[in-house]
């Protein structure tokens, strides 16, 4: 087999280099002279997941599709820490990414089969309030370009910076309680009605229909007693004032060269 490299990192101080290669070994080099100091073995399977340490120079994270992460002593080469992603009933996960901390206390990992995988010191209390499946409505909801070619959610034909935080459902579509929805940035403050999503009918790629978010649960305007979505009124109130600081720069920019000379401005 010839040998092909999949993943190149440098350690945090860049003093090292270690390159992973198909033959599943990760190799630790010498950044200024090129000489090769270490060999790591552990692997099974190829290796694209390395990543270094934010302060600790000795320390460099793998992980790879054989479902292994190691935590690396690049300086002595030697496996500080090795756990194996067995999912019960399915076998192993291979990993596809994993990032450190800031302060390096924690890192988390994805899998192949959705996992989000959370490493570090403690209890994981703090985490037991999270669903297991957690995924946003919008998520692989559709884009369009308009005519200036600027990117809106085909749905709404917003853009979708300016559409209201999206609701956390599981992963057939279905909304969590509310308890949950608060936990998305943007509806903590929420009152209870604008925490109940919009479901309705979509039809999946192969053709069977089955009930899901649609979007923001509105309300209308004429009924006495209830209040639009505070949301929605703000995207209103930002494209109004947006809409009127544009109209007073029109108006107030040279319509041609005053005097004969210049270039007239834009507004």
């Amino acid at each position: 087999m010839k040998p092909k490299v999949t993943m190149i990192a440098w350690n945090q101080n860049d003093n090292y280099v270690v390159t992973a290669v198909n033959n599943h070994l990760l190799k630790v080099w010498n950044s200024c002279t090129g000489q090769l100091l270490h060999d790591l073995v552990g692997h099974a399977d190829e290796v694209f997941v390395l990543e270094t340490h934010p302060f600790d120079c000795r320390i460099m994270l793998s992980a790879g599709h054989d479902g292994n992460i190691f935590i690396w002593d690049i300086t002595k080469g030697t496996k500080t820490k090795h756990y194996f992603n067995m999912i019960e009933g399915q076998g192993h996960g291979a990993v596809f990414d994993c990032k450190f901390s800031p302060d390096g206390q924690h890192f988390a990992c994805t899998d192949s089969h959705g996992h989000l995988l959370i490493f570090g010191f403690g209890c994981s209390r703090p985490y037991e309030k999270i669903p297991d499946q957690m995924f946003f409505h919008t998520d692989y909801r559709p884009l369009i370009r308009d005519s200036n070619n600027y990117v809106l959610d085909e749905q709404t034909q917003q853009a979708p910076h300016l559409m209201p935080p999206p609701f956390l459902v599981d992963v057939d579509g279905n909304p969590h309680p509310t308890k949950y929805q608060r936990l998305v940035p943007g509806r903590e403050n929420c009152a209870d009605e604008h925490l109940i999503p919009q479901l309705g009918y979509v039809a999946t790629s192969d053709g069977e229909v089955v009930e899901q978010v649609i979007g923001q649960q509105t309300v209308d305007q004429d009924e006495p007693g209830l209040e639009p979505s505070i949301l929605d009124g703000m995207i209103r109130q930002l494209q109004l004032e947006q809409d009127q600081r544009t109209g007073a720069d029109q108006e107030s920019a040279p319509s041609g060269p005053q005097n004969g000379e210049g270039t007239p401005r834009r507004g």
